[in-house]
């Protein structure tokens, strides 16, 4: 019997999570009917419709748009929304990936669901279960912890990961270490921006000479004083380095709210729109290093062999410190200025091979599901 299968996506990774998933299970029409739900958490076209073309995603067959909002009211908007599909789909399974708002939101939506209707289904599977940064400040640790504790199926990407399940009390059992499911859509797509020199070429850009910034996370520009030191710092390194500045919305309002644009528009800081997933990665790829506060470019980097500088205290993924090319650096400029000095004279941190981050992690968890009694 086909089982019918939904993907939940919210944000910009989310999409990039779900493609490799989407593609594989398509694979097998006789046994899976996989149903893309797309949340609205990223619901500008710059955000979201941009990545769903590169991807060769279909549009979503679900849209909720529950749009921007507070933690709390964005998190009940998505329960409210994904319980009414969960009514009209019946779906035997609902994949969850990463660790945003939409991510628990779905989660507890199916769980509730399926103690209400007093049902087995549907079941609840998390991808990227078992990272931690272990700080509870963070939005995104409680959302990746409270997914993983009441999931069915756990998909992790090292065996760290699985420890940290472990040491939750989740029963191993439930747990498949399957690897990056961010690497499959790098692999898959780098031959085609490869091939692709236009990104370059609009920015002015040579190869392996410039860096790529990104900035979205609270803790980094919601605060006037932090963002303008941050600012300050990027703009100083520009003057040696050029930098690319692909800006999130949220970070684009801050600046110019706190007056910062001007500094910007002054410096060899390229400051220009979110840019879509080909266009992205063909920077990144040819970059000699990459500034950010994102967890997925902690993996892509890692992969690619470029150095990131993570403006971060922690990271819910050691391993791109231990064997891939990530410097934690927090909000020290001088940190961040001598980490790009050593780059620059190559010295900079050299990586190497993380153990099933091989481009086939979509491959094995449906192998997986298709040996489960869905």
């Amino acid at each position: 019997m086909k089982k019918k299968v939904i993907l939940v996506a919210g944000v910009r990774p989310n999409f990039m999570k779900i493609a490799p998933l989407w593609r594989e299970l398509k694979k097998y029409p006789a046994e899976f009917q996989p149903l893309i739900i797309h949340t609205g958490q990223h619901y500008d076209a710059d955000m979201s419709d941009i990545f769903f073309r590169d991807l060769q995603l279909p549009a979503p067959d679900i849209y909720l748009g529950v749009g921007s909002g507070t933690l709390s009211r964005q998190t009940a908007a998505v329960m409210v929304k994904f319980e009414k599909t969960l009514e009209k789909e019946k779906p035997d399974l609902v994949v969850v990936v990463g660790d945003v708002n939409s991510t628990l939101a779905a989660g507890l939506a199916t769980v509730q669901y399926r103690i209400r209707k007093n049902s087995a289904l549907p079941l609840l599977a998390h991808v990227e279960a078992g990272l931690r940064s272990f700080d509870r400040t963070m939005p995104e640790e409680i959302n990746r912890t409270l997914t993983d504790s009441i999931s069915d199926y756990l998909f992790t990407t090292t065996a760290d990961d699985n420890k940290n399940l472990f040491r939750e009390g989740i029963a191993p059992k439930k747990i498949f270490l399957v690897g990056d499911i961010m690497v499959d859509s790098l692999h898959f797509f780098l031959d085609r921006t490869d091939k692709n020199q236009d990104a370059l070429k609009e920015f002015g850009l040579k190869k392996s000479a410039y860096a790529v910034l990104t900035l979205h996370r609270p803790s980094n520009v919601d605060s006037k004083e932090t963002l303008a030191n941050l600012t300050k710092t990027f703009c100083e390194i520009s003057k040696t380095l050029p930098i690319i500045f692909p800006c999130h919305p949220r970070t684009a309002k801050n600046l110019e709210v706190f007056g910062l644009k001007d500094i910007i528009q002054k410096s060899g800081l390229i400051l220009t729109k979110p840019l879509g997933y080909l266009d992205f990665i063909h920077l990144i790829s040819n970059s000699c290093l990459v500034i950010t506060d994102s967890g997925s470019l902690q993996t892509e980097t890692a992969v690619l062999g470029i150095p990131c500088f993570t403006l971060r205290k922690n990271t819910e993924r050691p391993i791109t410190i231990i064997k891939g090319a990530t410097v934690l650096i927090g909000n020290n400029s001088a940190k961040l200025k001598s980490e790009v000095a050593k780059v620059l004279v190559g010295k900079g941190k050299k990586p190497s091979r993380i153990p099933l981050w091989d481009g086939k992690t979509a491959t094995r968890i449906v192998s997986i599901l298709r040996l489960m009694e869905i």
